[in-house]
């Protein structure tokens, strides 16, 4: 069976791996240079990193935490008490950890954006530019409205009841130690969420921050340039350590359009009629990283169960 993934963030890279498990070759294909999607960790000149997107690992189900055992043993995972409650896990050296393990041995093509998918006689032709080839089988990770844009007509329920919050992104590095706590938390300041990169298992001892924008802020910046987002969230950092521009040694910023997951779908994935199509990824179940995992999983679980 020929399987093509779209996406390889957490549910591509996990709905790949459990059908590598079972004896097949999927094809994993996605537009980014690296792997995991929001499981993120972004390299700047100076040996400086930042995990820019999810900042942490949560778990609740025996099977993701199977999982997260194995990529700690391995080496990709560690747990992390950030000065608050409870402890939770990150990948190790970078949030990418724990995609590295789930994609080990996987047929990656990173750079490969597919830009249509089409049903014909003989499977499903993927192209990204020019053709990939036929598929029996396709599964589609990418977020909701990318999904229908891509998949939409094909599939037995509409995606349109998904929503998502976007997340505006700034790290930083500095010259000299701050001192403050390993986190922030406030879900109505401008700046929501604020971590010392830097402390969490593994990492460099470079002094690097990251602080995401609220929901609200985020929506409201949205669409300025990358730069014009970095001097704003920069600023309110700056104001409310009292620092002054001369201790940045590195500031830069991020979009994620779909950052959070509002609204699921309430299930784990959907199929086309004849279920040589499945789609599923975060939006489906929720907004944390075991929700993407178990989509995929599921997806693969119901591939192997029609093989």
């Amino acid at each position: 069976m020929d399987i093509a993934i779209i996406g390889s963030g957490i549910t591509g890279l996990a709905c790949a791996r459990r059908l590598a498990q079972a004896g097949l070759a999927p094809r994993v294909f996605d537009k980014g240079r690296g792997i995991g999607g929001r499981v993120a960790t972004r390299l700047a000149a100076g040996g400086v990193q930042f995990d820019h997107g999810a900042q942490g690992i949560s778990c609740e189900s025996d099977g993701f935490r199977t999982v997260l055992d194995q990529a700690e043993a391995a080496g990709h995972v560690a747990a992390w008490e950030p000065g608050t409650a409870s402890t939770t896990h990150v990948g190790t050296p970078g949030m990418t950890g724990l995609a590295k393990y789930l994609g080990h041995g996987l047929d990656l093509h990173q750079g490969t954006e597919i830009t249509a998918l089409t049903r014909t006689a003989d499977g499903w032709d993927l192209k990204a530019g020019e053709p990939l080839g036929t598929f029996d089988h396709v599964v589609c990770t990418a977020p909701a409205p990318q999904t229908t844009r891509l998949a939409g007509p094909a599939l037995t329920r509409p995606l349109d009841a998904v929503t998502y919050e976007p997340s505006l992104t700034l790290m930083v590095a500095l010259h000299r130690d701050l001192e403050a706590p390993a986190t922030r938390s406030n879900p109505t300041d401008a700046l929501a969420w604020i971590a010392h990169d830097s402390v969490k298992p593994g990492r460099p001892t470079q002094n690097c921050w990251v602080a995401q924008a609220s929901a609200d802020w985020s929506i409201a910046h949205l669409e300025l340039s990358r730069d014009e987002i970095a001097t704003l969230m920069l600023d309110l950092f700056l104001g409310l350590h009292g620092l002054d521009p001369t201790d940045v040694a590195y500031a830069t910023a991020h979009r994620w359009r779909y950052a959070l997951v509002d609204t699921s779908l309430g299930q784990p994935f959907v199929t086309s009629r004849d279920k040589t199509l499945h789609a599923g990824g975060d939006w489906c179940l929720g907004p944390r990283i075991e929700h993407a995992w178990q989509s995929g999983t599921a997806i693969a679980d119901d591939i192997l169960r029609t093989a």
